[in-house]
């Protein structure tokens, strides 16, 4: 389940559940509380990262607010398909499919395969590439994860201003509540956005990276098998070993097995 849907509950709970209490949503837009909380939170994040990786905030937001959609399936065939082939024809005979392919990842290590690099030499450049990719999504999964930690930090800050305002005009005591409600209105909205929104999408982040890693973690396996010559139904055993035993891959036999993977591939 996407971000989004889960953050809409959350929000959906916490404004229904004020209402219930006789409470009023439309008491939580504070301008001044909202400025302290938000300025301040992308602030300091900005601060402790860089500009240059804030300004990647609006693309990795939306793309927690989207389910990731997985070809995995569809990936095993393939490289069953491409084992089942290499093996007939030898590994010359992908060259032509391998152009085909789209998940650059897979495309660049049966390349290496072709073009007869040691399996050592693919398997140590394919890991450099999982782990570069793991150190780029973490700067962004970070990077939400900063701005769970100052938010609450704002949130306590704006009330500490708030209640400063308050003492100061302790000589009108008919205001005093709605004044006092006003500023701890800043902790909700820090703890609030903190624990709804920059936590939850730091998480959402971080679970698509491990997805994304099993993926491909899967996809070397399988570049090593078929580099090695192996039997296509101890790739496709390799296969269903990293993906897990629920994980359905074609089986070398089936008729699906027979023709140009070039077309499957597409």
């Amino acid at each position: 389940m996407d971000a989004g849907i889960g953050i809409l509950i959350a929000l959906g709970a916490l404004l229904v559940a004020d209402v219930i209490e006789g409470g009023s949503p439309a008491a939580f837009l504070n301008p001044s509380a909202i400025i302290i909380i938000f300025g301040g939170t992308f602030g300091a994040t900005m601060a402790t990262t860089s500009v240059k990786q804030f300004m990647t905030f609006p693309k990795l937001f939306g793309l927690s607010m989207k389910a990731r959609v997985s070809d995995i399936g569809e990936m095993r065939e393939m490289l069953v398909k491409f084992a089942e082939r290499a093996r007939r024809e030898g590994l010359l005979a992908l060259e032509g499919d391998v152009e085909a392919v789209k998940d650059p990842f897979i495309r660049h290590g049966l390349q290496m395969v072709i073009d007869g690099l040691e399996p050592d030499t693919v398997e140590e450049i394919l890991e450099i590439e999982i782990e570069s990719m793991q150190a780029r999504h973490m700067k962004g999964i970070d990077m939400f994860a900063k701005m769970g930690g100052y938010a609450p930090t704002m949130g306590v800050v704006g009330t500490v201003m708030g209640l400063i305002n308050v003492l100061a005009n302790l000589a009108d005591p008919a205001g005093l509540g709605g004044s006092i409600a006003v500023a701890f209105i800043a902790t909700l909205i820090g703890v609030g956005s903190a624990n709804i929104v920059w936590l939850p999408i730091s998480g959402n982040l971080k679970g698509k990276d491990a997805a994304e890693v099993m993926e491909r973690r899967l996809a070397l396996a399988a570049i090593l098998a078929i580099q090695a010559g192996d039997n296509p139904r101890i790739v496709a055993q390799k296969l269903r070993a990293h993906a897990g035993p629920e994980a359905e891959v074609a089986k070398p036999d089936e008729k699906a097995m027979v023709g140009s993977a070039i077309a499957e591939a597409a």
